[in-house]
C-alpha cells in the first residue's frame, strides 16, 4: 500500500487540480469585444459545449481518483501504481488547458481594433465558401485567426485535437500579410477547400483514378504520381478556383512569388505541387471553369517571371507536368464522387454565378448602386473584385477600402440576424431598410490618380 505521506500528496495534488480547474472559466466570461466581431453563435456554442464537457469530464475522473484514493482497493496499491494513476491524470488536465488555449488565442483576436470585426466577416466568408445550394453534407461551423507567415492552414472540424478529443469548428489560420485585400479570398477559400475536400471524401475517391492513370500511361507516370501525392492541396486550389474565380489564381501567384530556387523545387516529403506548376495548374482549372482570355495571360505572366529553361535537370519532369495538366483538369472538374449524387465537382459549384460576362455586369452596376454590392453573395464580390483587378477596372487602393468595408458590413449583418433569431424574430425583412444609410457609403471609389 501507498505509504501515509505518499497518498497525501498525492490527494493534495489532484485536489490542486480540482482548484486550478475551477479559474478555467467560459470563453464568452474571458474576453471583451465589439458584438459584431463576435462568433456566430453556432461557433460560440459549439466551441464552449466542448470546452464545458471536457472539463466536465475532468472534474469526474479527478473526484473518482480521490476516491480510489481513500478507498481499501488503493491501500493493495504500491506508491509508485498510484503515482502513475496521478500523472495520467495530469496529463489528461494538461490536455484540457491545451484546448482552451488553442480556442482562446483565436477568440482573443476578436478584441483587437478594425481586426476583430473584419475575422467575423471572414467567417461569413468561409461559411458562403463552403455552403453548396444541394445541400450534400452538413457543414461544420468555420472560425478565422490571423497569424505570421506566407500561407493558411486550417485545422479541420471533426479531426482529433492534441490531447484528444474531436474538434467541435474547423479553425483557419490566415496569414496577416494577406490583409486586407482580395488575395486574402484566395487563402482563405483554399483552406475551405480543405474542410469541403474532407465532407466530400474527394482525396480518397480521386486516388484510385490517378493511380490508374499512372498505370494506364507509362510514359507519363512520373507525373501522374507527383499529381496524386499532391491531390490534396490540388482539390483545394480547385475549390478556391471555384468559388472566387480569378481573384483565387491572383492570390495564389501574390503567395509562391518566390526566389526562383523556391519556385521550381519538387519536394517528395511536401504535399504541395511546386509553385511553378501550380500556378498554371491554377490558371487551367480557372479556364476550365470560366473561359476567358485572361487566364492566359496569367499563365504567360507567370511563365515570363519564372522561364522554364533556366529549371535545370528537372526541366524535362516539369514540361511532362505541364503535358499532362489539360487530362488531369478534365479528371477533377467532371469527377463525380458518391457524395455529389451523381453531379459533377463544377456542376456542384454552382459557377454560373461566376461566368466573367456576369461579374463585369456587376461590376458596372455596382458602380451605379454601390448598396447592391452588400447584398450579393460574398464570393461573387470577391470574384468581381477579383475580375476587375486583372482587368484594371479597380485599383489596389480601392480594392483595400472597399474589402474592408464589405468584411465589416458582413460582420454586422450575421451579428444582427443571429440576434434577430434568437429572439424569434426575422431581421432580413428589416435589414435594407437598416443598413441603407451606412452602405451608401461602401462604394468602389474611383480613382483620383
Amino acid at each position: 500500500m501507498p505509504p501515509p505521506f505518499a497518498s497525501w500528496m498525492l490527494d493534495q495534488e489532484a485536489r490542486a487540480l480540482l482548484t486550478r480547474l475551477g479559474h478555467v472559466k467560459p470563453l464568452a466570461m474571458q474576453e471583451s469585444m465589439l458584438p459584431a466581431a463576435g462568433l456566430l453563435p453556432e461557433s460560440q456554442t459549439a466551441i464552449e459545449q466542448f470546452l464545458t464537457n471536457g472539463r466536465r469530464l475532468l472534474r469526474s475522473l479527478v473526484e473518482r481518483f480521490l476516491d480510489w484514493l481513500r478507498s481499501p482497493a488503493a491501500a493493495r496499491t504500491s506508491a509508485e501504481a498510484a503515482q502513475q494513476a496521478f500523472t495520467s491524470l495530469r496529463l489528461r488536465f494538461n490536455g484540457v488547458l491545451t484546448h482552451f488555449d488553442l480556442f482562446e488565442n483565436v477568440v482573443t483576436q476578436r478584441s483587437e481594433n478594425a481586426t476583430g470585426v473584419w475575422l467575423s466577416g471572414l467567417d461569413v466568408v468561409s461559411a458562403d465558401a463552403l455552403h453548396l445550394r444541394g445541400h450534400y453534407y452538413d457543414a461544420p461551423p468555420i472560425v478565422c485567426y490571423l497569424d505570421r507567415g506566407m500561407g493558411g492552414a486550417i485545422r479541420r472540424s471533426r479531426t482529433r485535437l492534441p490531447g484528444g478529443g474531436e474538434n467541435p469548428v474547423a479553425i483557419i489560420k490566415i496569414p496577416r500579410e494577406r490583409m486586407v485585400g482580395s488575395g486574402i479570398a484566395s487563402s482563405l477559400v483554399h483552406e475551405v477547400g480543405h474542410q469541403a475536400a474532407a465532407l466530400l471524401s474527394l482525396v480518397e475517391s480521386l486516388r484510385p483514378v490517378l493511380r490508374s492513370l499512372a498505370e494506364q500511361r507509362p510514359a507519363e507516370a512520373a507525373a501522374w504520381q507527383l499529381w496524386e501525392r499532391w491531390i490534396s492541396e490540388i482539390v483545394a486550389d480547385l475549390w478556391s478556383v471555384g468559388r472566387v474565380g480569378i481573384s483565387s489564381t491572383l492570390g495564389l501567384m501574390g503567395v509562391v512569388s518566390l526566389p526562383r530556387a523556391f519556385v521550381f523545387r519538387l519536394n517528395s516529403d511536401d504535399p504541395h505541387p511546386a509553385p511553378w506548376i501550380r500556378v498554371k495548374l491554377s490558371a487551367s482549372l480557372g479556364k476550365a471553369f470560366y473561359p476567358q482570355e485572361a487566364w492566359k495571360q496569367l499563365a504567360d505572366l507567370w511563365e515570363s517571371y519564372y522561364p522554364l529553361h533556366g529549371s535545370g535537370k528537372q526541366r524535362d519532369l516539369f514540361m511532362l507536368l505541364e503535358r499532362t495538366i489539360p487530362k488531369l483538369v478534365n479528371v477533377l472538374v467532371h469527377h463525380r464522387p458518391a457524395a455529389l449524387r451523381g453531379r459533377s465537382v463544377m456542376q456542384a459549384l454552382d459557377t454560373d454565378e461566376l461566368q466573367p460576362a456576369r461579374l463585369r455586369a456587376l461590376l458596372q452596376h455596382w458602380r451605379r448602386a454601390p448598396e447592391q454590392m452588400y447584398r450579393a453573395r460574398p464570393i461573387v464580390v470577391f470574384a468581381a473584385i477579383g475580375q476587375g483587378r486583372v482587368e484594371g477596372k479597380i485599383t489596389p487602393e480601392e480594392e483595400s477600402t472597399v474589402i474592408g468595408k464589405l468584411l465589416t458590413h458582413w460582420a454586422v449583418w450575421s451579428t444582427l440576424q443571429a440576434a434577430a433569431a434568437c429572439a424569434g424574430g426575422s431581421w432580413q425583412g428589416l435589414g435594407c431598410q437598416a443598413c441603407r444609410k451606412p452602405q451608401a457609403h461602401f462604394a468602389i471609389e474611383r480613382s483620383t490618380s
